[in-house]
């Protein structure tokens, strides 16, 4: 899939991961609605990305992802103002391990709610283009880190649901590949002043801060440049891809009957 013309979608766009992934597809021509609730921080990246891009290819739309009605609402204003879907990326995240439900809400429900939604808008079935939804996981969805186990069970949740989709999808002949990305530790907003964020886990940093050293810190851009292959390879299903300071390699996953035997 070449991404010129084609048109994407965003969650979390207006910093992080999510501007870093806006700001790449829109270099390799691609039209993007940014999806956000942080209007201040999204509508001044709209001024940045309409005078380097030209206002025709970016949308702004303020959405909620815990709220099913707005994330719907999104969607559609995306389809009605560019014509269709082609890429939808479920990149919102939050990282507080003191905020149950709200973390399991954004990380893992969205994911969900936002990969259904852009399917009923996608799929070839429904005489769509198809595409491909790209979820934002993390490395801890693999491997567990015991300093924010709320973060990490949805990040389990969101490559095992990535997986399955991939498969299903697949089976029904929607058209529409689903890959996630699992970085390491990104230097975003979200990697800030870790200690509070990790609620009775706090005495535990000292761990993260070990594998830190052992693993070095992504700028964003380079967290986001392997979704370029998650897009545009059609081999690319079911995939989850992990990024490090060290480079890129795909996650590897035991058969059911490797498992059994």
């Amino acid at each position: 899939m070449a991404l010129t013309g084609k048109v994407a979608a965003v969650t979390g766009a207006a910093m992080g991961i999510g501007r870093a992934m806006t700001e790449l597809l829109l270099q390799h021509g691609a039209k993007v609605a940014l999806l956000d609730v942080n209007e201040t921080a999204a509508k001044s990246l709209m001024e940045v990305l309409a005078k380097q891009f030209g206002p025709e290819r970016v949308l702004f739309v303020r959405c909620d992802v815990e709220s099913e009605e707005q994330f719907r609402d999104s969607l559609q204003k995306t389809v009605d103002t560019f014509g269709g879907i082609d890429i939808m990326c479920n990149n919102a995240g939050i990282l507080n391990e003191a905020l149950l439900e709200k973390t399991v809400s954004i990380n893992l429900v969205a994911v969900i709610r936002g990969t259904y939604l852009a399917t009923e808008l996608m799929r070839k079935l429904n005489g769509d283009r198809g595409g491909v939804i790209i979820n934002t996981a993390s490395i801890t969805g693999i491997f567990p880190l015991m300093s924010i186990p709320i973060y990490t069970s949805t990040k389990h949740g969101v490559i095992g649901f990535t997986r399955s989709t991939a498969a299903a999808f697949a089976a029904l002949g929607y058209g529409i590949r689903v890959n996630a990305l699992c970085p390491t530790f990104v230097q975003t907003e979200l990697f800030s002043d870790i200690p509070s964020r990790l609620g009775q886990f706090s005495k535990l940093d000292e761990h993260n801060q070990q594998l830190l050293a052992q693993l070095g810190l992504l700028s964003v851009s380079e967290t986001v440049e392997p979704i370029l292959e998650l897009i545009t390879d059609i081999t690319k299903n079911g995939e989850a891809i992990c990024v490090s300071p060290k480079g890129k390699k795909y996650a590897t996953f035991p058969t059911l009957m490797e498992l059994l035997t």
